[in-house]
């Protein structure tokens, strides 16, 4: 157990184990000395003994970012995305704060600030780089944190689920826009999208000899959740590579030049055109998935199509009606 007592107007903490150096550390009030006792105790019950946490006192967050950003991140497939939101955080008063001092309620804090400007699945995405900064750090690095105090604080809760689907003639006009631009292979993004369900990156990252044309299938060795796909063509999807392949360089590896801010940017302005709102370009992938659905296929079918991993994810493709299912059940 530690020891509190107040020494020359000061609270001084002491702590002594068998087996290591007797410690202590005095504060302006009782309850920072014993939040100082407890948290040793727990580094000495975790390691065993206890190490010296002046490094914590010297070392930032910002630090600590700053050596994850140059060493770990790269190695990440979401390389480019990590280390943008790396440099939010680097940029943030958080960032000045040494490891000792770092605290819940400086998470909360910057959770609840971060909320009233970005998205909460942003908010999301941030706070899981700083727990997984904080976890390197304790077991690679060598720095003696008691605790992980992101994983203590809630995270927001992430409510972007959407059921937008294409309605009479938007179809149509979506490829009638894509006709009236310049990007000659955009109108072959957005069947490819509709008919297979592909993520924007799947779609991008395609090259010519992922293509099976004996076998009108596309194989992706690599997707977002870590392993590779077969994804069947339609005949119409099938048919829009082979005449776009028809006009491309013939030497060009990689079937659509295309970078993501410039797809994004091209599908904003095919939508003016088309005089369509309230259209991203990801729900293309969840119409494809819904009309994978409505041609029979299964949950397990459709899921080796789409690459969902977990099966309840693709529960909200499918929109099943209740009169749909009186009509099956009779």
């Amino acid at each position: 157990m530690a020891t509190i007592r107040k020494l020359r107007g000061r609270w001084q903490a002491q702590v002594r184990r068998r087996g290591m150096k007797p410690r202590a550390k005095s504060f302006d009030s009782k309850v920072d000395a014993e939040k100082w006792a407890r948290d040793l105790e727990a580094q000495v019950d975790r390691f065993g003994a206890a190490p010296d946490t002046k490094i914590l006192e010297s070392t930032t967050l910002g630090a600590l970012l700053e050596r994850y950003q140059r060493e770990i991140t790269p190695t990440k497939r979401g390389a480019v995305q990590e280390d943008q939101r790396i440099n939010v955080l680097r940029r943030h008063d958080l960032s000045h704060r040494t490891l000792i001092g770092l605290s819940q309620q400086d998470i909360a804090s910057f959770r609840d600030e971060r909320l009233q400007t970005v998205a909460p699945s942003t908010t999301v995405r941030e706070m899981a780089i700083l727990s997984h900064v904080l976890e390197v750090a304790t077991r690679d690095w060598g720095m003696p944190l008691a605790k992980n105090v992101v994983k203590l604080v809630r995270r927001p809760v992430i409510r972007n689920e959407r059921s937008r689907r294409l309605t009479g003639d938007e179809e149509q006009r979506l490829l009638d826009g894509c006709d009236a631009g310049k990007i000659q292979f955009f109108r072959t993004i957005v069947i490819i999208a509709i008919e297979t369900g592909m993520r924007r990156g799947e779609i991008l990252g395609l090259e010519w000899s992922d293509i099976s044309h004996n076998r009108r299938v596309i194989t992706l060795t690599m997707t977002k959740n870590g392993s590779g796909r077969e994804v069947p063509l339609s005949q119409r999807a099938f048919d829009a590579l082979t005449e776009w392949k028809a006009q491309a360089e013939v030497d060009a590896s990689t079937i659509f030049p295309m970078s993501p801010g410039a797809l994004e940017q091209t599908w904003r302005r095919v939508l003016v055109r088309a005089g369509i709102k309230n259209l991203r370009f990801h729900d293309l992938r969840h119409e494809g998935v819904s009309r994978l659905f409505e041609r029979g296929l299964n949950m397990i079918e459709v899921s080796s199509i789409s690459g969902h991993r977990e099966l309840r994810m693709l529960k909200r493709y499918t929109h099943l009606s209740a009169d749909d299912l009186v009509a099956r059940l009779s």
